[in-house]
């Protein structure tokens, strides 16, 4: 028997709530869809503007999903999108906006939203500069040194940064910037910033790609700074046994010893938020210039 959810003047047909999406947690998708509908507030502010990219299970985390890109002809023409061109055509990317649209992904058995690090009226030019903190299977603790690092090492060039969970191995730390510089100049900055902290941390962080050459380090990947990239959303719920939550953090959590990339999940971060709300809320609206900071990153390199 089918529901109706009504979202501000939508009304969304809910389908198969009963659907198991984490068969070893009893996590249904009326679960995924309560849940994206409670934290809209939270998540929104975070994926407005942006082109994303749906990971999606129609028959749960136990079943090989899929990303999609491309809005399908079903998908309601209320919903809105931006067209961008692509090797050999064209592709409409989804972008969330409000609740309703959140709802209807959830229904349609979307677990996570990947996020592009530009918004639409202005792709070439991200306002989020992100490094991705990968540290080797039971080594987290090393992941959040790094990160504690990394946000020192920005803080003498004046740039903040934030951090957050991935929930899956690793942190994810994000600078929020001004969208004066394209997106090579950005990533051309992440990498020299990632190799200043691994000739300070060498024996804790590396920039190598190759596993084989990490030696039990902790990688630094900038590689995500560029046209087209993604990164999953604040909020998002990634598709692994728990139902973890991509969480923002406060920078002091790094310090707790029971913090974990999936400490925070679908079915326990509404007490969170009801009780420490956002940990990003004071940082909305900032925005910070590559430009001094080159030149201080240089001078200390």
């Amino acid at each position: 028997m089918s529901e109706r959810i009504r979202a501000g003047a939508r009304v969304i047909d809910i389908t198969k709530r009963d659907k198991v999406l984490f068969p070893d947690d009893d996590i249904r998708k009326g679960d995924l869809i309560d849940y994206y509908s409670w934290i809209a507030p939270s998540i929104l502010p975070y994926l407005h503007g942006r082109p994303l990219m749906m990971q999606r299970f129609p028959d749960g985390i136990a079943s090989e999903g899929f990303y999609q890109k491309n809005i399908s002809d079903y998908f309601p023409g209320w919903i809105r999108h931006i067209r961008l061109e692509k090797e050999g055509g064209e592709l409409d990317h989804l972008i969330c906006e409000n609740r309703a649209t959140l709802i209807y992904v959830a229904n349609q058995a979307c677990i996570s939203l990947h996020t592009w690090l530009s918004r639409a009226d202005r792709l070439h030019y991200p306002d989020q500069m992100i490094f991705d903190l990968d540290p080797p299977e039971g080594r987290f603790r090393d992941a959040c040194r790094a990160a504690r690092l990394l946000g020192d090492l920005l803080r003498e060039i004046s740039l903040e940064s934030l951090v957050k969970t991935t929930g899956s191995a690793g942190l994810h730390v994000l600078v929020p910037i001004d969208r004066k510089s394209a997106f090579d100049e950005v990533r051309s900055f992440a990498h020299d910033a990632a190799a200043c902290l691994c000739i300070r941390e060498p024996s804790l962080v590396t920039a190598e790609i190759r596993k084989i050459k990490r030696r039990g380090r902790v990688y630094i990947d900038t590689l995500r700074n560029a046209y087209g990239q993604t990164a999953v959303a604040p909020y998002s719920v990634r598709p692994r046994p728990g139902a973890p939550v991509s969480a923002p953090l406060f920078w002091e959590e790094l310090d707790d010893p029971g913090l974990s990339s999936v400490k925070f999940t679908l079915k326990n971060l509404r007490a969170r938020i009801e009780g420490e709300g956002d940990p990003w809320q004071a940082a909305r609206g900032k925005r910070f210039s590559l430009g001094a900071a080159r030149r201080r990153l240089s001078s200390l390199r």
